[in-house]
């Protein structure tokens, strides 16, 4: 079997686009709202990320340690979400943000938080924040 070639050892080396870390439906439960009945109980959220960053050294290298650790963002988002209370959407949605693009390697991120069952006749409420450097 033939060894896959790296994408910089093609004769003409192809530009490569930055990275796209996609975090899918992560859904967990905080204390989310203003309401009396939604400061004391949780309720489900559903977290949804992108974050791209420039993957050269990482495939290059096939070091875990030149990739960017989607892992421990995830962990820290797991975290945060679970031992806050929160009364805004775009509060918990901007504090996620911040996680994500805390590293000096991310260029882009959007986070969105979805609430389930936030107004009658809806599936969810949903507000989605970006940053880019």
């Amino acid at each position: 079997m033939k060894p896959a070639s790296s994408i910089h050892s093609l004769s003409k080396p192809a530009i490569v686009s930055e990275a796209r870390i996609n975090i899918c439906n992560l859904r967990l439960r905080t204390f989310i709202g203003f309401n009396p009945e939604e400061k004391t109980k949780q309720q489900d959220v559903i977290v949804n990320a992108e974050i791209r960053y420039r993957a050269d050294p990482a495939f290059v290298s096939d070091d875990e340690t030149d990739a960017l650790n989607y892992k421990s963002i995830t962990k820290r988002m797991i975290h945060h979400i679970e031992t806050g209370r929160f009364q805004l959407l775009e509060k918990l949605t901007a504090d996620l943000l911040a996680i994500a693009s805390e590293s000096e390697r991310v260029s882009y991120a959007e986070v969105r938080v979805d609430k389930p069952h936030a107004l009658r006749f809806a599936d969810s409420v949903s507000v989605t924040l970006s940053a880019t450097r």
